[in-house]
């Protein structure tokens, strides 16, 4: 019998109109519907990862978002520094414009290093600021 996972551990980071929550813990990706329902205006989730990443955690996440009614759509980028050029951000850009993400969807960063200055700066640009996921 597996026991229950713990609540995550939440981390206020205080920038005024500007502030933001970090949440530390197990079973964040598994259980992502939950935490994103409230913020989506869609029933849909934007993800970018890259091919290292995806192979490990994407499909946990995917299974995450559905319980939710939350619909993933994915992009994926090649590992390493070559994906963080004005090339691959206006791949990426194009491919949200053309899902017809708007400022009010949720683009998820599944990643960090150049994923997460892609994706971020991807949603800084989008419409003039789509919400943002840093996972």
């Amino acid at each position: 019998m597996t026991s229950p996972q713990p609540s995550p551990r939440r981390v206020r980071v205080d920038l005024g109109s500007r502030s933001y929550d970090i949440l530390i813990g197990s079973g964040l990706l598994a259980n992502a519907g939950g935490l994103l329902s409230a913020f989506a205006s869609r029933p849909r989730v934007f993800i970018v990862t890259d091919e290292t990443v995806a192979a490990l955690h994407l499909e946990t996440l995917k299974a995450g978002v559905s319980p939710a009614g939350l619909e993933p759509f994915v992009h994926i980028v090649a590992p390493g520094e070559a994906s963080k050029s004005l090339a691959s951000l206006d791949v990426l850009l194009d491919w949200l414009i053309a899902a017809g993400a708007g400022r009010d969807d949720i683009l998820i960063a599944l990643g960090g290093g150049v994923v997460g200055d892609l994706t971020g700066l991807a949603a800084a640009l989008m419409k003039r600021g789509m919400k943002f996921v840093q996972a």
